[in-house]
Order: C-alpha cells, then sequence, then structure tokens
C-alpha cells in the first residue's frame, strides 16, 4: 500500500484557474496520516497516490475542486494522485481506503470520480476489511475497483423497506411505469412518504433517481448496439425526443455523439 503521506494546500489568494495550478499551489511539508486527520475529517490536501473510498456505514463528503462528491454506501470515490481534495465524515462514517502507486497502475479517470459500487466490489471491500491477510496493491483488486462502466451517473441505493423494495425492482426493470403514486399503493404506504424516503435517503427526487438509473441502463444498451430508439422504449422513456433530451442533458451530448466517441475512445 502506498505510504500515507499528504501534503496540505498552501493559501494562494486567489482560485486556481485550472487544475494543473491547483495541484501545482502544494506546500512542501509532508504530514502523516495520524498528524493529519481530524474527528471530522481532512483539511484539503494532496495524495501521491490514487485512492478509491469506500464507505460501508454512513455518509461522508469530498471536496474537490470546488465539487462536492458525496459518497454512501452504494457510491464510492475515484480520486486520482495529485489532485488536491478535503473531506468532512459523519460520526458514525467508516472509511475504507484502497491506495494504489499511480506508476504501477493506470488509473482511466483523470478526474475525481464517483463511482456505483457493485455487489462484486462491495463484497471484495468488505472481504479485505476482515482478512488479515490483505495483499497491497493487488492488480487484481485494481482491476475489479476499476471494472465500473465509465460514464453511468452516481445513484445512492436507499435504505429503507418501502423506497428500497422500488429501487430493486426498478433496477431489475428500468423501463416500469409505474408513478410513484401506484408503487406506494402497492407497499400500503402513501406517496409522500415513499417521495419523502427517497428524498431523504439517496438525496434525490424518485423522478430523478429513476431517470438516473434509466440513462445508465441504457449505456450498456448503446455499447451492445442497439438503436437509440429501441432503448429509449427498452428503459422506460415514453419517446425518442425525451430520452435524447435526458441524455443531453446529463451527458452533454446526445446518444449518437456519445455512442462514436466510446467507439473512438476504444479504438485508441
Amino acid at each position: 500500500m502506498a505510504e500515507a503521506a499528504l501534503r496540505t494546500v498552501a493559501p494562494t489568494g486567489h482560485e486556481p484557474e485550472t487544475d494543473a495550478e491547483a495541484v501545482g499551489a502544494v506546500a512542501p511539508e509532508t504530514l502523516a496520516d495520524d498528524d493529519f486527520i481530524a474527528a471530522g475529517g481532512h483539511p484539503t490536501h494532496v495524495h501521491d497516490f490514487h485512492q478509491f473510498l469506500y464507505v460501508p456505514l454512513g455518509r461522508i463528503v469530498v471536496t474537490a475542486l470546488g465539487r462536492d462528491h458525496e459518497l454512501s454506501p452504494s457510491v464510492a470515490l475515484w480520486i486520482p494522485a495529485g489532485v488536491p481534495h478535503s473531506a468532512r465524515f459523519d460520526p458514525d462514517s467508516l472509511v475504507v481506503p484502497e491506495t494504489f502507486e499511480p506508476e504501477v497502475h493506470h488509473l482511466p479517470y483523470s478526474e475525481v470520480t464517483s463511482v456505483n459500487v457493485s455487489d462484486a466490489q462491495r463484497r471484495l471491500l468488505l472481504s479485505r476489511m476482515r482478512s488479515s491477510e490483505v495483499t497491497e496493491e493487488d492488480p487484481a483488486v485494481f482491476a475489479v475497483l476499476c471494472s465500473g462502466h465509465r460514464d453511468v451517473l452516481p445513484l445512492p441505493r436507499p435504505t429503507g423497506h418501502a423506497a428500497a423494495t422500488v429501487a430493486g425492482e426498478l433496477m431489475r426493470n428500468p423501463g416500469d411505469p409505474r408513478t410513484a403514486s401506484e408503487w406506494a399503493e402497492g407497499l400500503y404506504t402513501s406517496s409522500t412518504s415513499l417521495r419523502r424516503a427517497f428524498r431523504a435517503e439517496t438525496g434525490l427526487a424518485f423522478s430523478e433517481w429513476r431517470t438516473r438509473l434509466r440513462l445508465n441502463h441504457s449505456l450498456h444498451l448503446l455499447a451492445a448496439g442497439h438503436m437509440v430508439s429501441t432503448v429509449a422504449a427498452r428503459v422506460g422513456f415514453v419517446s425518442t425526443n425525451g430520452y435524447i433530451l435526458a441524455f443531453r442533458r446529463y451527458f452533454g451530448e446526445t446518444p449518437g455523439a456519445y455512442v462514436k466517441r466510446s467507439a473512438s475512445r476504444t479504438a485508441a
């Protein structure tokens, strides 16, 4: 495992104009983790290694280059080496870091990136927590932690019975057209309670959570070569145009442009 060394970012009196400037504005002093961490988190610092942060219990917020990233048991974070960041921890949070030397491990992300934690990744990380014979800098572990689709939208999973039940059904069938009221009726609760549960447990409104899920699922269908109209229908959009508009709002480009860019990236 990479040596736990951090560098504090020196005040500059102005906002960095570029990521490179932000990374360069670092004081030379190196502090050990035990001297640096506080009960509520870390002040701004830089790692000389890539870090994967997983939070099996509670939530933390990592701030990097002016953007907040909220981590939960279902959303983890890749922090590339050299990127300044700070962190705030909830009192009951359990933070599990995995670190990798950049000279040995090529990270597919150049920016701090939220990733959805798969069941396989969760089992691997929890087993490494319990094991007394963990292999550090394990290439197989790095491969598993990098195995998720690089463009998926962060999607925290709800934890309460009603919202988790709906989320589980939608993950199996993103095209399910039932409204929040219809889901609530089948679960003998009110639509207001269900909507509040999604908001409280994921930070997202029910409609926003469902849209993200559908768009994430659509990425895999696009990668499999399906037509945009077919993808739109299979993930539950009423119209192809509605799907294209939602896709562009979240990903900054149309599905067709995304497919072309992905193909060029793969070929390179």
